[in-house]
C-alpha cells in the first residue's frame, strides 16, 4: 500500500492485546469519519489481526483560524450521536481500549453510571493497587464516583455524543488542508481514538487538560455550532476524572493528587 503522493503508510504493529486491538482502532476511526461535516480523521489504509496501516499525515502548525474550524467540526461530530451512553463504535463487538489499556464499553441507562463505573473506577482500582492512591484522597474520589453513578450530575437534556474519547492534544495532528483557500491553510486530523457514546464535554475537558493549541478558539468555534449547557466551565474537573484516573494508573502519584483535587471540585457541584 502507498499513501498520498506515493508516501509510505504509517504502520503500527505488535500489540500485546491480540487481534481486537488494531481492529478496534480502525472501527473507531471509521465511525468518527462517518459523521458528515466532522473533523478530518486519519484514513485507514489496511488493518488485520497484527497491524494497522494509516495514511501519512504531513506536519503543519495550528493556527487560530484552523482551531476555530476544528471546534465547529468537532461539535458536528458530537452531534452525530451514538446508540447509547457507553456504546462502542457502530458495528464493533470486540474489546475496547484507551491507549494501550483495555476499558469497557457497555451501554448503560445513564451517563453518570457509565462514567463512574466504566471510565473512572476501573483505573482508580489500578492506582490503588500500585500504591499511588489511598487514604483521604481515595475516599474523596470514591465519594465523587458515588455521586456521579447515582445520576446527581446527569441532565435530562443531555444525549450521547459521538466521542473521540482520548482527545488529548497529541491525538490532534495539524496538517496542510486538503481543500481550502490559501497555501498556508491547515486543518486538524484526529488519530488514536477510544471512540464511544459519551458526554460532549468530556472531549473538550481532555483538550483543556493537556493544553491544546488555541483552545479558546476551539471552544469559540464549538459554541458557534453547538452552545454548551450553562455551567460547563465548572464541570471541567468532572470530565477530567477519567484521563486523570488513567494517568494515575500508569504514571504515578502526581496524577493521583490531581485526580483527588478534581474529585473535590465535583463534590462542590
Amino acid at each position: 500500500m502507498s499513501g498520498a503522493r506515493g508516501e509510505r503508510p504509517f504502520v503500527k504493529r505488535g500489540s500485546r492485546h491480540g487481534p481486537d486491538f488494531y481492529r478496534h482502532e480502525a472501527a473507531g476511526l471509521a465511525w468518527l469519519a462517518a459523521a458528515p461535516g466532522g473533523p478530518r480523521v486519519v484514513e485507514v489504509l489496511g488493518v488485520d489481526d497484527d497491524e494497522i496501516a494509516l495514511e501519512p499525515v504531513p506536519a503543519g502548525r495550528a493556527t487560530a483560524r484552523a482551531a476555530r474550524r476544528f471546534g465547529r467540526s468537532l461539535a458536528v461530530m458530537h452531534d452525530a450521536g451514538a446508540a447509547a451512553w457507553g456504546a462502542p463504535a457502530d458495528g464493533w463487538a470486540g474489546r475496547c481500549f484507551i491507549g494501550d489499556r483495555p476499558q469497557e464499553c457497555r451501554p448503560t441507562r445513564s451517563w453518570g453510571e457509565f462514567y463512574a463505573e466504566q471510565r473512572v473506577r476501573p483505573f482508580v482500582a489500578i492506582a490503588v493497587d500500585m500504591g499511588v492512591l489511598g487514604g483521604a484522597d481515595l475516599a474523596v474520589v470514591e465519594r465523587a464516583c458515588d455521586r456521579i453513578a447515582a445520576g446527581e450530575v446527569d441532565h435530562p437534556d443531555d444525549r450521547p455524543a459521538r466521542l473521540h474519547g482520548d482527545l488529548w492534544t497529541g491525538n490532534v495532528l495539524w496538517a496542510p488542508a486538503r481543500a481550502a483557500a490559501g497555501a498556508d491553510a491547515v486543518e486538524a486530523v484526529l488519530i488514536d481514538p477510544a471512540a464511544h457514546g459519551g458526554h460532549r464535554e468530556t472531549d473538550l475537558a481532555m483538550l483543556a487538560l493537556f493544553g491544546a493549541p488555541h483552545l479558546d478558539e476551539i471552544l469559540r468555534g464549538y459554541q458557534e455550532r453547538h452552545p454548551l449547557r450553562e455551567g460547563w466551565q465548572q464541570r471541567v474537573p468532572l470530565h477530567q476524572l477519567h484521563p486523570l484516573a488513567t494517568h494515575s494508573a500508569g504514571h504515578g502519584a502526581g496524577y493521583a493528587v490531581a485526580l483527588a483535587d478534581a474529585a473535590r471540585h465535583v463534590l462542590r457541584l
